[in-house]
């Protein structure tokens, strides 16, 4: 009888769960719920442990136990705001958690906003500028697909003299092109998601034929 090692183990369970996972294929049943909660619940012991390893005791707990007069200074306000998030947890103090909340969602729109500004919007403008200088048909197209796509998403109208708002017919048809833009990038990216699922299918496939050829070369003489 071979030994038991680690690998064997390991190789098992991920046989295990990818067979639970793809039991969804003949319905939602027990063993593709298992295999969620079994993921959810690993997923959010991961994430506290970093968090707490990573985030709450080197900047939290550490400054306030073992820092500076200036370092403690600093972590009291996040650990006033830390203490009246737990109030969330009881209904009736619940509304002494929303400057907690609130602080958060301001600090998190602000990066979000921010990012996509100076990460998203700024470089592909920049980028389709640079291109029409280095590759004239490609950078124009590039340029008015970033222009239109812009456009599509201002929503400003007047009011015209039977009372109803409209945009003017050069934003209306700037916007409709922005639109076909923007459902060629989905279709692009939905082929793009479907060829990466799609992918990952065959390597689970894979691994099961290679698992249980294995398993034969193993065990049977």
């Amino acid at each position: 009888m071979p030994a038991i090692s680690s690998e064997l183990i390991s190789g098992v369970v991920a046989f295990l769960l990818t067979i639970f996972v793809l039991s969804y294929l003949i319905g939602d049943q027990f063993l593709f719920r298992a295999a969620i909660y079994i993921f959810v619940g690993v997923s959010a012991g991961y994430v506290a442990t970093v968090v707490w390893y990573q985030v709450l005791t080197p900047q939290l707990i550490q400054p306030l136990l073992f820092g500076s007069g200036g370092e403690r200074t600093l972590a009291i306000f996040p650990f006033f705001l830390t203490i009246l998030l737990f109030a969330k947890a009881v209904p009736a103090l619940s509304k002494l958690g929303t400057p907690s909340v609130a602080f958060m969602v301001g600090v998190g729109a602000a990066v979000a906003i921010g990012g996509a500004v100076t990460g998203t919007i700024f470089p592909q403008t920049g980028a389709a500028i640079d291109e029409v200088g280095r590759n004239s048909f490609e950078g124009v197209l590039m340029l008015f697909g970033t222009i239109s796509t812009l456009i599509y998403f201002q929503f400003s109208a007047k009011r015209g003299d039977d009372g109803e708002y409209r945009r003017n017919l050069l934003t209306r048809i700037f916007s409709f092109i922005g639109k076909v833009f923007i459902a060629i990038t989905f279709g692009v990216l939905f082929a793009g998601v479907y060829s990466a699922a799609l992918t990952a299918f065959i390597e689970r496939l894979d691994f099961l034929s290679s698992f249980i050829t294995s398993l034969k070369t193993l065990w049977l003489p």
